[in-house]
């Protein structure tokens, strides 16, 4: 799907704009609080149902305002994203709808319409932050290109919230409901599994792909989910209330080469530029995936990641462009090498 057109109402600094791409590259230039990353973020929803940057949904609305709209339109399909403030218990919960040509979805069957890979500058998170944030990439893959993923987290999620209640009930109550534990687990069991065999399979194609940009293999740190393991854990879990095993307790090493094996952990021992060039394999490893699995290249989102990079990289990411449709932000132009010849508009906010 090419996005050739995007309309903000009321959306973080956006009263109401629009905004044409191009279906090769479009490079929008803007200082730091022109909105450049807000344009990002809202393609970025109608791609995945979700924000990347908001810690609460409603900070997306503009002030003062109750609804925020996003709209995006190929030639055939038009994408909208609607957030309006409700109430929940007496206080602002966000309401979120999404619609395909008009008509109403969920968020499972929207997903995936429109594929997209984001790459910014905090995606070096991947290598050096917390484990959540190689789940969120795992999530990011995955959900994008299998309904069954996505529905699976979905119904995890909810199971896990419910079983983390339960040991908080037995924690202040000392009374275990079996029947009730019994239910929530078979649950987790069963959309747990589906997750890890699916994070498995694209793990596996990342560790059998050709790097043309830097070479380094993963290793699946998976916390297995089964009865077996719920029952090791009982004790362990009345006592901290929340549940320890399962693709929630998810991660991935990356390891670079040490002469001809693979045994130095990215984290510890590659230096930052290292760290970078596996961040922007993974990406290019997104990308191939996403299109095999969907049979369409995804849209490639490049929000001012420039300014970050020496000129080795510069033109590595920009080997990138024309490949797919790239938008790309920037606060100067110069900072990205444009070909002269190839097919790029330019929006200046």
């Amino acid at each position: 799907m090419i996005l050739n057109h995007l309309f903000l109402q009321n959306f973080r600094n956006y009263t109401q704009s629009e905004f044409n791409f191009n279906p090769k590259t479009t490079l929008i230039v803007g200082l730091n609080t022109a909105g450049k990353s807000n344009i990002i973020e809202a393609i970025h929803l109608l791609s995945t149902g979700k924000s990347f940057r908001a810690e609460k949904d409603l900070e997306m609305i503009r002030f003062e305002e109750q609804v925020s709209r996003i709209q995006g339109k190929s030639e055939d399909t038009t994408l909208e994203f609607l957030l309006t403030t409700g109430q929940v218990i007496g206080r602002e919960a966000p309401v979120k709808r999404y619609l395909v040509n008009g008509v109403g979805k969920r968020r499972v069957d929207f997903e995936g319409i429109l594929p997209s890979v984001l790459f910014s500058p905090v995606d070096l998170e991947l290598i050096i932050g917390s484990p959540s944030h190689r789940r969120n990439f795992l999530d990011d893959v995955l959900e994008q290109t299998d309904r069954e993923y996505r529905l699976a987290t979905g119904e995890y999620t909810k199971a896990l919230r419910q079983r983390n209640a339960l040991l908080e009930h037995v924690q202040d109550t000392g009374i275990r409901p079996d029947k009730q534990f019994e239910y929530w687990d078979s649950l987790l069991i069963k959309h747990g599994q589906l997750i890890s065999k699916r994070r498995e399979t694209f793990l596996q194609f990342v560790n059998d792909s050709v790097k043309d940009v830097f070479q380094f293999n993963v290793v699946y740190d998976k916390s297995e989910i089964s009865k077996e393991r719920l029952l090791q854990y009982r004790d362990a879990e009345i006592g901290s209330g929340v549940t320890l095993v399962g693709p929630h307790r998810d991660d991935f090493l990356l390891f670079m080469k040490n002469g001809s094996k693979f045994d130095k952990e990215v984290k510890v021992f590659g230096s930052r530029g290292q760290q970078r060039l596996v961040v922007l394999q993974l990406k290019l490893l997104q990308i191939a995936f996403i299109e095999l699995s969907t049979h369409q290249r995804p849209l490639l989102l490049l929000d001012d990641i420039f300014s970050e990079l020496d000129q080795q990289h510069i033109e590595l990411v920009s080997s990138m462009m024309g490949k797919q449709q790239t938008i790309i932000t920037t606060t100067h132009k110069e900072l990205v090498a444009i070909d002269k010849n190839s097919s790029m508009s330019i929006i200046e906010l």
